[in-house]
């Protein structure tokens, strides 16, 4: 595995996963009422806990996606 298969790799990781996290955010904005239907049945949450529990969830995998894609993808592209 060379430098610059890796670095593709995780450049295209990069733009692949950024692509579903704003999927999940369009998603999630104009289908909350779809979503809370379901997930107010099932777990018995409000609108207020669904919505705080996606956008928590929401910047844990930015923040995954940022440390374990985006910074090894810049090391290798202007360290290396």
């Amino acid at each position: 595995m060379t430098v610059e298969f890796l670095r593709t790799l995780l450049g295209w990781s990069v733009l692949i996963n950024w692509g579903i996290l704003l999927f999940w955010f369009v998603a999630f904005y104009f289908l909350r009422n779809s979503m809370h239907k379901l997930h107010g049945k099932l777990f018995k949450i409000s609108r207020k806990q669904l919505g705080a529990i996606h956008y928590l969830a929401m910047a844990l995998y930015k923040l995954a996606i940022i440390l374990f894609f985006l910074v090894p993808y810049l090391v290798l592209r202007f360290l290396v």
